[in-house]
């Protein structure tokens, strides 16, 4: 799954997301979701959330649920 969709994504999946400054590279982090950003149900690139580490940046990939 590509984290494009809200209702995809449960506290606790292993996602792979891009931070703001790696959006010109696409250079990715890896971490368990503590809390979901975007308030909207779907995002053209991608719903942001808030890793367990505090990073903070737009899901790329869903790992695992």
């Amino acid at each position: 799954m590509n984290g494009k969709v809200r209702a995809d994504i449960k506290l606790g999946s292993e996602v792979a997301i891009v931070l703001k400054q790696d959006q010109r590279t696409g250079v990715l982090t890896h971490g368990r979701v503590q809390a979901i950003l975007t308030k909207s149900a779907a995002h053209p690139h991608g719903i942001k959330v808030r890793l367990e580490s505090g990073a903070v940046g737009r899901i790329k990939e869903i790992l695992a649920q």
